[in-house]
């Protein structure tokens, strides 16, 4: 198995199982819904979670919860933490609707100050990082391997944290000292604060995966500060943290990032809602996860399609071939950079050569899976939206609606009071 590493700038081969692989996955930063966008990544992690284990390795996958951030604090002055809550469940929520089960551990920082004051006093005591009237900050400078994450030259940097009083304009707060309207805060050596982003995930990642471990996930716009700050911390001390970065484009919607602060974001479950959470996954499927992937109407629609050409091979069974391509094929996409593109190319192979027990192989492997008699999520939307048609008057939007059902080999049938789908035959 060969994954694109930032750090390496090449493949690296992981050890051949039986191997435990723990992967650490920066989560959301919680203080509204999560965007599709944000879904991305945690689509990634559980997706090659699945495919490690199915390749024999055992697995543990920590995700984190970031629910103490500048932006909490932002957002809801005075009320962060109840916001934070709130949050953290809207995530679980919304990201339950893709069905494919949880990570092993979710962390949130909260639960995980102490191990965070400890990580911080260790990088003081070994001059790695200073206080500064309540603040705490690392000493970049003590850190030759700084930028060799991002490949940042020092005169490329920016000054994340501004303070005049700061040894260094690269250097980066650990913690920070209690300010007013900051309504959550513990004690700490240092005075009553908080910590840094970038320290939470480095405590959170050895707590529970130890102080090495395999591979760390998250979207490549974490690439600098978050995780180049991480690696810092975490090997100033002797940490050899991770060892592949994996860090996947970013979802982009008219050309633009999708970013919050930016604010032309679809939220997951806005998506989930319009679309079904098929086509949603299969439109992930399409492209590999280094690159940036385009989310639209009309490439949402291409999903649906292709989701809708396999909805048609599983609904007419008949005449099952063992033709196409073999599953030593599929996995030697998979196990090469985990190519989903090429991998989903094989799927439409076997559609075509209507071998569906590798087909429905791996359409259950990428949360997928299709029951002959039980009408997917996507066509039980699109039967409730014909019905909300025809209540409107908009008898011809109606009928497009049945049509795409029926293209799917599906019937609608009208009952009192709704519906009901019934596979063809």
């Amino acid at each position: 198995m060969r994954l694109s590493s930032t750090w390496h700038r090449k493949l690296v081969e992981l050890p051949p199982p039986p191997h435990r692989v723990g992967i650490y996955a920066c989560g959301p930063t919680v203080y509204q819904r999560i965007h599709v966008g944000n879904a991305r990544p945690f689509v990634l992690s559980l997706w090659l979670k699945r495919w490690l284990e199915r390749r024999g390795y055992e697995v543990v996958l920590v995700e984190n919860i970031t629910d103490v951030n500048d932006k909490i604090y932002d957002a809801a002055p005075g009320d962060s933490a109840r916001l934070a809550a709130q949050a953290s469940d809207w995530y679980v929520e919304d990201t339950d609707l893709l069905g494919l089960g949880r990570p092993d551990v979710e962390p949130k920082a909260t639960e995980t100050i102490p191990e965070i004051v400890a990580l911080i006093a260790e990088l003081i005591a070994s001059g790695h990082a200073y206080a500064v009237d309540g603040d705490v900050y690392f000493r970049v400078a003590r850190f030759p391997a700084y930028g060799g994450l991002s490949r940042q030259k020092p005169d490329q940097m920016r000054d994340e944290e501004p303070n005049p009083r700061k040894e260094d304009p690269r250097d980066f707060a650990l913690w920070k000292a209690n300010k007013p309207g900051e309504d959550t805060s513990w004690e700490s050596p240092w005075g009553r604060g908080r910590p840094g982003w970038h320290i939470e995930c480095s405590a959170m990642a050895e707590k529970y995966l130890g102080p090495s471990f395999d591979i760390h996930m998250g979207g490549l716009d974490l690439v600098f500060p978050h995780h180049e700050n991480e690696i810092a911390q975490s090997r100033a001390v002797g940490r050899e943290f991770a060892h592949i970065w994996m860090h996947n484009g970013m979802l982009e919607f008219t050309g633009e990032k999708m970013s919050k602060s930016v604010g032309n974001v679809v939220t997951l479950r806005a998506a989930v809602e319009e679309w079904g959470r098929e086509t949603l996954l299969l439109f992930f499927l399409t492209g590999h996860w280094r690159k940036p992937l385009d989310f639209s109407t009309e490439t949402m629609a291409q999903a649906r399609a292709q989701w809708t050409t396999f909805l048609n091979a599983n609904v007419h069974a008949a005449g099952r071939t063992h033709d196409g391509p073999t599953w030593d094929e599929f996995v030697a996409v998979l196990d090469d950079d985990f190519n989903t593109p090429e991998a989903l190319a094989l799927m439409h192979e076997w559609r075509r050569a209507r071998n569906l027990d590798l087909l429905g192989d791996a359409l259950q492997l990428f949360g997928l899976a299709i029951a002959a008699d039980e009408a997917p999520a996507v066509l039980e939307q699109l039967a409730r939206r014909r019905l909300e048609a025809r209540a409107a008057g908009d008898y011809a939007g109606a009928d497009r609606l049945r049509a795409e059902i029926e293209a799917a080999g599906w019937d609608v049938r009208d009952e009192p009071g709704g519906y009901r789908l019934v596979p063809k035959r």
